[in-house]
């Protein structure tokens, strides 16, 4: 017996969607009638069970697969990996709250069959014929202005750089995956820019369609993520994109300590030891949890006993810091007896360098 070989991997990276994924797979099927293909899911250890629910369905139904990842969470990384997992020589993502049209799926597979030097087929809301559905103005000007800055990193004249749904070929992304950021939540941008020739694309039109089940997972925090996997495409290779983001909270951290000095010891009449040690302990705080938030977003503590246990680890590895701080500050102006500044910003970078790489190790990287 013959069997018909795997034509198409849907790639659907997921996070709370447990209601959406029975009527997901039923609008591929539909969408996908003739066709051999599979799903596999890839759910950040949602809450709410998805991976469960997707696991039911590939009970019955062999060409759903699911791929449950604990400890980790990111819609690019999330993506990668699905896309490794197949040996389907095309994928395609597709988000998991079906606002994406899986009828464009066949479309897609058709014009990659027609021209072999074809690489991407993008999903596009900007070209004649789609359209962002019902989007408000607000919305609508967000997504005009995050095109225009991931125009400064893209190699291509793309209308929806910015797309989420899209279909390439398998060993392109695989070939890619080493310097693949997987940062952030717009894979389709990461791949663009990391690719070391321009990849030939066509966009094909859809209209975005709205959220009927779950909840939207666009916050602050995601469109911090853009910007961020903007910076590690732009200067990421001179100064690494987390190593920048911990010198940055630093900085901010700094200016808090100065601000809870200024009102302990100068509103509050507190003496100065104990306005600096308040100070300290309230800048090492806030670092911390900026940093859970923002720096280790996918590693981040959780619970009340990881985030203490987290805190206090964090604390040790920064006192220790600005123990090495004073200590190659002091010892290189009196070695050298020059600029004090210049001494005083050995000790700064010592210490970052330091705090950056311990916490690493023993905050964020033990649980």
């Amino acid at each position: 017996m013959t069997l018909a070989l795997l034509e198409l991997a849907v790639i659907i990276p997921t996070f709370n969607e447990r209601a959406n994924v029975p009527t997901l797979i039923a609008k591929l099927d539909q969408a996908l009638q003739g066709r051999n293909w599979e799903a596999i899911f890839v759910d950040d250890d949602s809450p709410d069970g998805t991976a469960d629910a997707a696991r039911e369905l590939a009970r019955v139904d062999p060409r759903v697969r699911v791929i449950q990842r604990i400890g980790r969470r990111g819609l690019s990384s999330a993506c990668i990996e699905g896309m490794c997992a197949t040996a389907a020589p095309v994928v395609a993502v597709i988000d998991g709250d079906l606002q994406h049209d899986e009828q464009l799926l066949p479309r897609m597979l058709e014009a990659l069959a027609a021209d072999a030097s074809l690489d991407v087929v993008v999903g596009s809301r900007f070209v004649e014929g789609g359209g962002t559905g019902e989007w408000d103005r607000d919305r609508v000007a967000k997504s005009a202005f995050a095109t225009r800055l991931s125009r400064r990193v893209l190699k291509a004249e793309l209308s929806d750089p910015m797309s989420g749904f899209f279909m390439i070929r398998a060993e392109i992304v695989r070939s890619l995956v080493p310097t693949l950021s997987a940062i952030g939540f717009k894979i389709l941008l990461d791949i663009m820019t990391a690719s070391p020739r321009p990849l030939k694309f066509v966009e094909l039109p859809y209209v975005f369609r709205t959220r009927t089940q779950g909840e939207s997972k666009l916050d602050h925090v995601v469109a911090m993520e853009y910007l961020i996997a903007l910076y590690d495409r732009m200067f990421g290779k001179v100064v690494p994109v987390r190593f920048a983001m911990f010198s940055a909270i630093g900085a901010l951290g700094a200016g808090v300590h100065l601000v809870v000095l200024e009102l302990l010891f100068r509103w509050a009449a507190a003496p100065f030891v104990t306005a600096t040690i308040a100070a300290v302990l309230v800048a090492m705080t806030f670092n911390f949890f900026l940093n859970n938030a923002l720096t280790y977003r996918e590693q981040r503590l959780k619970g009340a006993r990881e985030l203490l246990g987290g805190w206090v680890s964090f604390c040790v590895v920064c006192a220790v810091g600005a123990v090495a701080n004073v200590g190659v500050a002091a010892f290189l102006h009196n070695v050298q007896h020059g600029d004090w500044r210049l001494s005083a910003l050995a000790g700064i970078v010592v210490a970052a360098v330091w705090n950056f790489v311990l916490s690493s190790r023993f905050t964020w990287g033990r649980y």
